[in-house]
């Protein structure tokens, strides 16, 4: 079976359309809610749902998700956990894109085949461990290959032009071009120019889409990335818009929030 990435990109790039990816930490604000989000959320505004696995050290999360994952693995979210979510969100929709985003502590853990294989069983088409170097990354590559998973890279704007081109290399599904220095939070203001530079450099070493992460929060924002990236990550605005509100009105606002990034 094809990979549903796969899909979404070769559909996207004949309507010419961003691909729009939403980040949610599985757990926040339960469990059940937030399959429910993420479901909804696949069915009306967003083409690809990251499920970020709680961890009580994510270093390259700012204090929208540290906060958001702290409230999960309060409720005793676990690997496990997060796995079954993908599977419920999956049986809602069998052409969406679900990527599992975590660190590589609990993964290892868990066991990298048995983490893969369950993922895969589960309808997951990628994986994203932010922490894990490409240099030490060929282990579960080659776990992921064997079950049709994409092993998704970051790449950073301190990133040199040689790692640029060694994680390009390896990489598949789409890369995940992180677009500031820091961690993950909304911004007011993003480099366009500083970013578009950034994703030449990096558009001379592959073919594959790149979707930009960190800091989106509004559909300007999207609209001027549009012009020169293939996609957009959206996770802490998301986030802290479904803080705002009582837990039985989070589905309508993070349904709210995404249709105010849709450009025209």
């Amino acid at each position: 079976m094809t990979n549903r990435i796969d899909q979404i990109i070769k559909e996207s790039k004949k309507s010419s359309k961003i691909i729009i990816s939403s980040f949610l930490t599985v757990g926040f604000p339960n469990k059940n809610k937030s399959i429910e989000v993420a479901s909804k959320l696949l069915k009306n505004e967003v083409d690809i749902i990251e499920l970020g696995m709680p961890f009580s050290d994510p270093i390259a999360e700012g204090p929208t998700i540290q906060k958001t994952s702290q409230i999960a693995l309060s409720q005793g979210i676990s690997v496990e956990t997060c796995i079954e979510a993908a599977k419920k969100v999956r049986s809602s929709n069998n052409r969406a894109g679900i990527v599992l985003m975590g660190y590589f502590n609990p993964i290892l853990k868990y066991g990298l085949n048995n983490f893969v294989k369950k993922s895969s069983l589960s309808g997951v088409d990628g994986i994203i461990i932010p922490d894990l170097p490409i240099e030490e990354s060929d282990q579960i590559r080659i776990i992921c290959n064997k079950y049709g998973i994409h092993l998704i890279p970051l790449i950073a704007p301190t990133s040199t032009p040689q790692r640029i081109d060694n994680i390009c290399k390896k990489a598949s599904g789409f890369i995940y071009c992180v677009s500031v220095k820091g961690v993950t939070g909304a911004r007011k203001n993003l480099d366009y120019e500083g970013l578009k530079l950034f994703v030449t450099q990096i558009r001379k070493k592959t073919n594959l889409p790149l979707l930009i992460g960190f800091g989106i929060s509004t559909s300007d924002q999207v609209k001027q990335i549009s012009e020169f990236a293939d996609g957009v990550i959206v996770g802490s605005s998301l986030l802290n818009s479904m803080m705002e509100c009582e837990e039985d009105q989070v589905i309508n606002k993070a349904l709210k929030f995404m249709q105010s990034l849709q450009t025209k």
